[in-house]
């Protein structure tokens, strides 16, 4: 089907430019609109995505990587892995957003992070007794609806190994891959209904899983499920699409698997070059375009990297390609007007690396033998020298202060803090907080707004935001909330917030990236050395704790999560970056104390992102994020209590470096999860104290006052009273007032019940 200079894109964004299907979503759920109005919405998107691709010279476009919410989802959904206590749901629609963010009398489905990407994924449940079937509607509908224009797309799929690896057990056996036999008959199944499609179908099948650390059993049994799949028909072209790291073990499993090809990444899976003598004349998808960063692509070290490909494959072979899917990408740099136009020259969205993938190949399969550099060549060159040239990036004054910090953490022990702190703060038992954010409604977004485009004043726009935290802190004054936030109305996000006032970064008009469903975040991007001009959050912090008696904590991003929740620049170490970013913070640190705030939480909620996907990478990334969290907060006195918060997570892998961090309490979200996440913090002897999330804030679900009771007790099953703290999951920032009402006010009951009896039972 493919002759001559092929691009690959291995995946599209599904929002859209301008979040079309962010809003469509919500105005569905808010019941503005119906679904059938959803559904045309969502067809036209896809429409202009596929023609986008098109339009560039793409060879293999996608069909299947759209969802109204998560791929893993619509896996699920695909196989009938209903869990039980949403199979009386018999509309397919409703089924489906109720796995997603539950209902009234069911949990939703747990949600993590995509590998280390800021994208959360649902995490299917799966147990022996489910009846796995196919439905492969929704695939075939939308590969038919391409064709319709003119488009013969690849189908997208996720493999049944790394399905199964995400996916989790809910009965007794917590091995999924034992439920591969199982599901791999309606792979099978699938396979044959495509294979009808057209005379030649390709097929990606997406398996991230195999760039970790498998054993021997994982790599038998992928090994087994292709050599079954790509035996079913002829007509079919399975790709075995692989990335984030390198995937050795997985190609040689490969090897004697007459599949059509396997995509590697070579921008963060360098190791791939070692193995590409064992494709045995399959297919090279070479994931040379960057599907996770935004810069331009420098197309002379590009052209040296496939030449080195070529060494080893032979170049009708290779297909150049994303080196994942663009998913992870703003959509266009055509509407960033406002972007100093220097810095906007060295920047690469969604759209712009599709031009990228088509110069690479006309330049690597047609232009190559030219005696002089075709123009194009010569045009992206041009950029990469004024950059090198440019004095935006580089500021001694940083660099210097960088060299001759001396204090880099703390001073005192835990347990010393802790007695100082218990005596000066003085809280009750199980005492009660939120994570930080209140909603966001849109009477504050229009304030903000007006503010930017300057229809309001300085003064008015800061009476709007005292008012807004006026009415956060007297709801949690009422409700009877031992520990207050602010509820940061003035803050978009927790991580652009702090982009918009630190030196080095640079932000977007419409640089949108799902987040998960419609939660979209705007990534800052650091393009140069960064740091505060200014205090940040003191004006805000300071004004709501005169609001009270009761303490208020300042809110604040950590530099490990700043650096993860942003585009960073590449010319230099990210451990480099990240160190320049802890400094600004311990300076905001340093005023917000002498400021008198007693207690300051310093959220790393993307610590976990950041860990890289093969162990022996493990311990260097821990390294230097521990170091700049604890520099972040060396600036703390004893008595100044230092929180954190991390997101949904497995902590097992992660919890030596949690300890090492140091933060006198650590809130995390758990809800989903029951007490597995909480328990390796008691395997482990976690002294410090701990907020497990006891409600879920991705849910509009409230839970009743009996039900987070019942939750409060099962934590202290694993911990004592002493270390707990009574919090939601994470930030009150997307749901909507009134379920935070009801939520915080059953929250707070509950909380005082269970303290009421643990006291009574102390003085008996």
């Amino acid at each position: 089907m493919y002759t001559g200079a092929a691009t690959y894109v291995v995946g599209f964004p599904r929002i859209g430019e301008q979040r079309e299907l962010k809003k469509a979503l919500e105005h569905y759920w808010d019941q503005k609109i119906g679904f059938a109005e959803i559904a045309d919405r969502t067809r036209k998107l896809r429409r202009r995505h596929w023609l986008y691709q098109k339009e560039a010279g793409i060879s293999f476009i996608s069909s299947n990587d759209f969802s109204l919410y998560d791929n893993m989802l619509d896996t699920a959904m695909m196989l009938n892995a209903i869990p039980e206590r949403f199979r009386t749901i018999h509309n397919e629609q409703e089924l489906y957003f109720a796995m997603a963010r539950g209902t009234s009398n069911a949990v939703a489905l747990e949600m993590t992070k995509w590998f280390n990407t800021n994208y959360h994924y649902i995490v299917p449940e799966l147990s022996d007794t489910m009846d796995f079937s196919l439905n492969a509607d929704k695939i075939i509908n939308e590969y038919l609806e391409a064709k319709e224009y003119g488009i013969r797309t690849k189908i997208n799929l996720i493999g049944p190994i790394t399905f199964l690896s995400l996916s989790k057990r809910v009965d007794r056996n917590p091995d999924t891959l034992e439920l591969l036999q199982r599901i791999l008959p309606c792979y099978v199944s699938l396979l044959k209904k495509m294979a009808f499609l057209d005379d030649e179908v390709y097929i990606q099948f997406d398996e991230p899983i195999v760039v970790k650390d498998l054993d021997k059993r994982t790599l038998e049994l992928f090994y087994l499920s292709y050599k079954e799949l790509a035996n079913v028909d002829s007509r079919l072209r399975l790709i075995v699409m692989t990335y984030f790291d390198h995937a050795v073990e997985a190609v040689k499993t490969l090897f004697d698997i007459p599949i059509y090809g396997i995509g590697l990444d070579f921008l963060y899976g360098p190791e791939n070059l070692k193995i590409l003598n064992c494709l045995n004349g399959k297919k090279l998808i070479a994931g040379i375009v960057d599907g996770r960063n935004i810069w331009r692509n420098d197309y002379r070290s590009t052209l040296t990297l496939l030449k080195n490909i070529e060494k080893h494959v032979k170049r009708e072979d290779i297909i150049p390609s994303t080196t994942c899917s663009l998913l992870h990408v703003p959509y266009s740099l055509e509407h960033e007007n406002q972007l100093d136009k220097e810095i906007k020259s060295w920047l690469s969205f969604a759209r712009e690396k599709l031009e990228e993938l088509s110069d690479l190949a006309k330049l690597f399969f047609i232009e190559r033998d030219s005696e002089n550099h075709p123009s194009i060549l010569k045009d992206n060159q041009r950029i990469f020298i004024t950059k090198q040239q440019s004095p935006k990036a580089i500021n001694p004054l940083v660099r210097g202060r960088v060299c001759c910090i001396e204090k880099k953490e703390r001073v005192g022990s835990f347990n010393d803090r802790n007695d100082i702190q218990r005596r000066i703060l003085n809280l009750p038992l199980l005492p009660t907080t939120t994570i930080g954010s209140f909603p966001q409604t849109n009477e504050i977004r229009k304030l903000r707004r007006d503010f930017k485009n300057n229809i309001i004043s300085q003064a008015e726009y800061d009476k709007g935001i005292k008012k807004h935290i006026d009415t956060c802190i007297q709801f949690q004054l009422d409700i009877g909330l031992d520990v207050l936030v602010h509820g940061e109305p003035e803050r978009n996000d927790m991580v652009e917030y702090f982009g918009e006032q630190l030196l080095g970064f640079i932000l977007t008009k419409n640089g949108w990236v799902q987040s998960y469903g419609s939660r979209c975040v705007k990534p800052p991007i650091i393009y140069g050395d960064v740091s505060r001009p200014k205090p940040m959050t003191i004006h805000t912090i300071r004004y709501a704790q005169s609001k009270t008696n009761k303490i208020v904590k300042g809110m604040l991003t950590g530099p490990v999560t700043i650096l993860n929740g942003s585009f960073c620049r590449n010319d230099i170490e990210r451990s480099a970056v990240c160190e320049q970013i802890a400094l600004a913070i311990r300076d905001e640190i340093h005023d917000l104390q002498n400021a008198g705030i007693k207690i300051i939480q310093v959220d790393e909620a993307a610590l976990k992102e950041g860990y890289p996907l093969r162990k022996e990478k493990v311990a260097y990334y821990e390294n230097w994020a521990v170091k700049s969290f604890k520099l972040a907060v060396s600036s703390a006195a004893l008595e100044t209590q230092i929180h954190t918060h991390m997101c949904s997570s497995d902590f097992n892998d992660s919890i030596h470096a949690i300890e090492k961090m140091d933060a006198d309490v650590i809130t995390i979200e758990t809800s989903r999860s029951g007490n597995k996440l909480l328990a390796v913090f008691s395997a482990q002897g976690y002294d410090k104290e701990i907020g497990p999330g006891i409600y879920d804030i991705h849910s509009p679900r409230v839970s009743s006052t009996e039900e987070l009771e019942e939750k409060i007790r099962q934590l202290m099953w694993v911990l004592p009273p002493s270390k707990l703290w009574i919090n939601p999951d994470c930030g009150l920032k997307t749901r909507k007032w009134d379920e935070v009402r009801q939520s915080l006010t059953n929250m707070t009951m509950a909380a005082h019940h269970i303290r009421s009896g643990l006291q009574m039972l102390m003085l008996v």
